[in-house]
């Protein structure tokens, strides 16, 4: 039972089974939100119902999970600007790979690294002195696809 939580969000349609457990675990409700999805799919009588004991039924909108700040964002963009791999950074941090790079995504304007990934001109220069795209990615240690895929870059 918690006396202090006035305003609260449900994901599924109200029953009288579920109102009765809200009232009972929350004796000062003055407010349920839902999707509206939900809120259409519940009945007007439970609606009507609530209305009359002063707790309003509202449309609210609650998409995605809230954004949650890290303490170690700062020291990832740092690791990142000095050029170090996501692989490494997720070692280094002991975070997955997967969150580095949502994290990059989501910095990416202060990010203050080159985005390119390979040096081109590098890339091109070996071309130009006459290696060919598997040599290339041989030399370089980057696959063969991405050469091709820079040396057809315009």
């Amino acid at each position: 039972m918690d006396e202090d939580v006035t305003s609260i969000h449900i994901t599924g349609a109200l029953s009288s089974f579920m109102i009765m457990n809200l009232l009972e675990d929350y004796p000062n409700l003055e407010k349920i939100t839902c999707s509206p999805s939900v809120y259409n799919r519940t009945s007007n009588d439970y609606i009507q119902a609530l209305n009359q004991l002063d707790i309003e039924v509202a449309k609210e909108y609650h998409w995605g999970a809230s954004k949650q700040d890290c303490d170690y964002e700062q020291e990832l963009l740092d690791l990142a600007s000095e050029g170090y791999k996501a692989r490494e950074i997720a070692e280094i941090l002991n975070i997955t790979v997967n969150r580095v790079y949502y994290l990059l995504r989501r910095n990416k304007t202060k990010l203050n690294t080159n985005t390119k990934k390979y040096d081109y001109d590098e890339v091109k220069s070996l071309k130009e002195s006459g290696l060919k795209p598997k040599e290339i990615s041989e030399k370089l240690n980057i696959p063969v696809r991405t050469v091709y895929y820079i040396l057809n870059k315009k």
